[in-house]
């Protein structure tokens, strides 16, 4: 199982929100690049970059960001955040992303998806972000009429096989994992990296026991910044080292 540090970009920095909240903010770095090069050093396998700015305005912000990260972390990065057309898509990737990730209008133009699989086949993820049991939007300012499991009924039949699943909720609060809303979207066949809540190493492993049931990774954010255990532990946990 993977653990894969969250890189939250607000303003040309490095941040933390509670609950999605832009008015919760908690700004821990001013150079993503070398908080990007400090989860590699250790030991970090992936790392997963948002643009808040752009999930908020609906276009990518931070793309000169994300091209310094992608060029000095040599590892995979997956960015997400205002990504919500082919050609935002497109400008993601060439600036370095391994794959993007996509929420709103992957969500709610089923077209839209046909397009990005023709186009981008294997380098981009769908996340289904949920709130108070509906699926949420824009910069998670908005709530779709759609519940997670027609969501993951959508994707399914479109043959997507990875999705991310975000309980908003718990994101930023370390409040813990909703195993129960990870195991409804492993059911559905597809691999799962989890985000919102780990908060201790229990979490970890906790998530660790989905593996069978095809949780792949996990996103890890504040529990990682506010020191609650460090990168090495996370992983030892996970069963990737240690």
């Amino acid at each position: 199982m993977l653990v894969i540090p969250a890189i939250d970009l607000r303003g040309g920095r490095c941040v933390r929100l509670t609950q999605g909240r832009y008015d919760q903010e908690t700004v821990y770095a001013d150079d993503p690049v070398r908080v990007a090069g400090a989860w590699v050093r250790q030991g970090a396998p992936r790392l997963h970059v948002v643009d808040l700015d752009g999930a908020r305005a609906g276009r990518p912000v931070h793309l000169g960001a994300v091209a310094a990260i992608a060029a000095a972390a040599g590892v995979p990065v997956q960015v997400g955040g205002g990504l919500r057309t082919l050609e935002d898509v497109a400008a993601a990737l060439a600036a370095g992303a391994d794959r993007a990730v996509l929420s709103t209008r992957a969500l709610a133009d089923e077209g839209f998806l046909h397009q990005l699989a023709a186009r981008f086949p294997g380098r981009f993820v769908v996340s289904v972000d949920v709130r108070d049991g509906r699926v949420a939007s824009s910069g998670w300012l908005e709530t779709l009429p759609l519940t997670p499991e027609a969501a993951l009924e959508r994707l399914a039949a479109l043959g997507l096989v990875e999705v991310i699943v975000t309980d908003i909720g718990r994101d930023g609060t370390l409040g813990g994992v909703n195993v129960e809303l990870l195991r409804l979207a492993a059911g559905r066949g597809f691999r799962v990296t989890a985000a919102g809540g780990v908060a201790t190493l229990e979490d970890i492993r906790a998530l660790r026991a989905l593996e069978p049931e095809g949780l792949a990774g996990v996103i890890v954010g504040r529990a990682l910044y506010a020191g609650r255990f460090t990168l090495a532990e996370a992983l030892a946990a996970a069963g990737e080292g240690g």
